[in-house]
């Protein structure tokens, strides 16, 4: 008996027992969660080569630098001498000095200030340090944006608006805050009503979404807990709920619906759920456990934001197998037939308890009458749809490319119009036994100076000091927005040429740069170097699965084949729709021209772990057929067929949960949406019901080819034969002792298992099994 039939053989014979365990961990797990907090990675955590290495210098020194933020001071006609203006500078400052957390005010008033003034004279900058740092200081900082708007509205004449670091996380991070909460309230309901038209039963589309919401309460908490441990990223959250809708519930509607099919064939309660136990459910974890071995591979980016979502997802996915294999047949053996309870009208006609679909049936029937034909036309179109992954361009995200609506990112965008890269300054870190001594100050200047005389940086420059005086930070402005073509160049020359001739001469003084264009590109190159590592470890580790689940060199070789396929169409779609400015009404973004840095592994690794869930399913229903004597070609046929309407609604279900975050309004997490709903799209459509039967189709008995050398492999295979024909020895459920059935000679369990099968002959198939196998009326 195989591990999923064991476990649906226990939580069906102690439901209760299994029922109260889930909602007692869920809710430990969440309160636990709840009441300890998350510890988020600090940013000081999150770089990648040498910016990683400039983070860790700052971290170990204790440097704390106070928040620092600037009010821009614009007028459209009046110069920065004029006496409106002068006027105008002197209310924010008084206004600013009202608040006790603000320690020190920069006035443009003051001679000795530099670049505190535009070069057309027409916009200034007051800057304020405020005696906190980090997330204290984002807590104090809403008053002063209160306080800075209300300037505003005494001068309208000028514009007057505020932008720092504080602020900005402050603003943002109740905007990605707002976005989850949104996306927490549709994803439940509009999967309920999907669930709904998929079963046509208010009860069976409740036990799926119910069994997700809890399990993703739980891994909440669980992910809440490990954060002490590993930090967690401001993504993860994000991510867990979006796998944990979308898998979770594909896991219980896979279960669920292979139950209803197999009480529509006429098999009592208990042995439909016998059935599904151990081949649905043995699917859904061979399933689970690629999906876990997908996501470990994020584990290997060597980036901690990565592995944080990749814990976390981990979590998630293991909660949705248990679940599905536990509580899911609890609540069956409970229910029983009452699981269609709540039946409406007008949409239960139109649901086909055998799973089957006309539509998807025909496409499918005519595919394998011209499987070479199909197959090519495919093949061409995924090719076609991926070509423009050709010219995938990435960048971390700036604040040019956050929600143009928030006030902070208006100011962001006008500060940069009148000050060229003040906002996004490449820093330049000194590590020395005293960076105060004059050889170590003597060097800063002149590569200050050296700096400036080039086209691409800028003034102000400014320059903080550690409380030990081992670590100085020089910020240095890049001209460019942070991380376009003249930042990277401007980037390039002062890490090559400029820090090298002059702090880099030094003995015994470390250099290394950070910040946003150096983050950027540290990322980048660390992604290009891990890549062939996760890529090579996803594709071995599935292969070994997938080998050993079905006993067969080719399975994995094709299945591998078309999910990279589907991955890439995916990629093209991204750089065709995010690279281009044509779909910015419809998505509501504006294009940056590339396609945030972090997401092309993140979809491959999520891709191909999703992607995989259709084709094991499917491909298990096709080993039944096969181990009961159906012939290939049939038995593919007919599994792709009983198989399209739950593999319909599975990714209906994902497509419509992604695409509720294709409407958020952070654009890494928009591309994200809109790339894995694309992916599922086209793995559910053109992959399932196109490449796999028509493949399958071509190869015929190959499909199942495996070397006498491998004969020795152990097997992950449903136990198909024996619970196909319900074999009391295998999967009784009840614990009921029928001897009878052990003593069955083989011969007489062996046509039953092709009687299961016999759906398109004449008779029925109730009574065929029930003459195959008279003792199934004993169950």
């Amino acid at each position: 008996m195989n591990p999923a039939a064991r476990a649906g053989r226990w939580s069906a014979a102690h439901w209760k027992t299994a029922f109260v365990a889930w909602i007692c961990l869920a809710a430990f797990f969440y309160l636990l969660g709840t009441s300890l907090g998350t510890v988020n990675l600090a940013d000081a955590d999150t770089g990648s080569g040498e910016t990683a290495r400039a983070q860790s210098i700052l971290k170990h020194a204790n440097f704390t630098q106070k928040a620092t933020e600037e009010v821009l001071v614009r007028s459209p006609t009046l110069s920065v001498g004029a006496p409106a203006f002068r006027r105008a500078i002197r209310d924010v400052e008084g206004r600013l000095r009202m608040f006790p957390v603000i320690d020190l005010i920069r006035s443009p008033l003051d001679p000795s200030m530099r670049g505190m003034v535009s070069a057309d004279r027409q916009a200034a900058l007051v800057q304020f340090e405020m005696r906190e740092v980090g997330q204290v200081a984002r807590n104090h900082v809403q008053p002063i944006l209160d306080a800075v708007a209300a300037e505003q509205k005494a001068h309208p004449g000028f514009t007057i608006e505020e932008f720092g670091l504080a602020s900005s996380a402050h603003v943002l991070n109740k905007t990605v805050g707002d976005d989850f909460r949104k996306a927490e309230q549709l994803t439940v309901p509009i999967t309920l009503v999907i669930l709904l038209f998929a079963f046509g039963a208010l009860v069976a589309a409740l036990l799926p979404v119910g069994l997700a919401f809890t399990g993703f309460l739980g891994a909440l908490g669980v992910s809440a807990v490990v954060s002490h441990l590993q930090a967690s990223s401001d993504r993860t959250k994000s991510v867990i709920l979006l796998m944990g809708m979308a898998v979770g519930v594909d896991y219980s509607l896979f279960y669920l619906r292979r139950e209803r099919e197999e009480r529509a064939r006429g098999r009592p309660p208990r042995a439909a759920l016998r059935v599904t136990a151990a081949t649905s459910g043995q699917a859904v974890l061979v399933s689970g456990l690629t999906v876990l071995i997908a996501m470990a591979g994020m584990l290997l980016a060597g980036n901690p934001v990565f592995t944080s979502i990749g814990i976390g997802t981990m979590i998630m996915i293991s909660v949705s197998i248990v679940g599905s294999l536990t509580i899911l047949p609890a609540l069956l053996s409970r229910l029983e037939d009452r699981v269609d309870r709540g039946r409406l009208p007008f949409v239960s006609r139109f649901v086909r308890a055998d799973g089957e679909s006309r539509f998807w049936g025909t496409v499918v029937s005519a595919v394998m009458r011209r499987p070479v034909v199909s197959l090519c036309l495919a093949i061409a179109a995924l090719l076609a749809i991926a070509s423009p992954a050709l010219g995938m361009h990435t960048r971390l995200l700036s604040y040019t490319d956050l929600p143009r609506s928030l006030p902070v990112i208006k100011a962001y965008t006008d500060i940069q119009k009148a000050f060229p890269g003040a906002q996004t300054p490449a820093e330049v870190v000194v590590k020395a036994p005293n960076v105060r001594a004059p050889r170590v100050v003597a060097a800063g200047e002149k590569l200050v100076e050296r700096a400036l005389a080039t086209p691409y940086m800028k003034l102000p420059v400014t320059a903080s000091v550690s409380p030990d005086g081992t670590v100085a930070r020089i910020n240095i402005p890049l001209v460019g927005n942070g991380t376009d073509a003249s930042s990277d160049r401007a980037l390039q020359l002062l890490r090559g040429t400029l820090i090298p001739a002059t702090l880099g001469k030094l003995p015994g003084v470390e250099t290394a740069v950070t910040g946003i264009t150096a983050g950027t590109k540290d990322f980048n190159d660390q992604m290009k170097s891990r890549a062939p590592i996760i890529f090579a470890f996803e594709l071995g580790l599935a292969f070994c699965l997938l080998l050993l689940t079905f006993r067969s060199l080719v399975i994995p070789i094709k299945a591998i084949l078309l999910n990279l396929i589907s991955v890439f169409a995916a990629y093209g779609a991204l750089v065709l729709i995010f690279q281009h400015h044509w779909a910015e009404s419809i998505l509501g973004f504006h294009s940056n021209g590339a396609v945030v840095s972090w997401l092309p592994l993140f979809l491959f690794v999520v891709l191909f772990a999703l992607s995989m869930d259709y084709h094991i399913f499917i491909l298990t229903r096709v080993k039944e057929l096969v181990d009961a004597g159906v012939p290939t070609d049939r038995a593919v046929e007919r599994a792709v067929k009983r198989t399209a309407g739950t593999v319909t609604s599975a990714a209906v279900v994902m497509v419509a949960v992604f695409a509720v975050f294709a409407t958020l309004r952070s654009l890494d997490i928009k591309q994200m949406g809109v790339g894995l709903a694309i992916a599922v799209f086209l793995d559910a459509t053109i992959v399932r019901a196109v490449l796999l039967p028509a493949g399958m189709k071509l190869l015929g008995d190959w499909n199942w080819y495996l070397p006498h050398w491998l004969e020795w492999l152990p097997t992950l295979s449903p136990e198909s034969r024996a619970a196909v024909a319900g074999s009391a020895h295998e999967l009784d459920l009840a614990g009921l002792d029928r001897p009878a059935v052990h003593e069955q000679p083989a011969r007489t369990i062996e046509p039953a298992a092709h009687a299961l099968e016999a759906g398109d002959g004449d008779a029925p198939a109730t009574e065929e099994v029930t003459r195959a196998d008279p003792v199934e009326d004993r169950v």
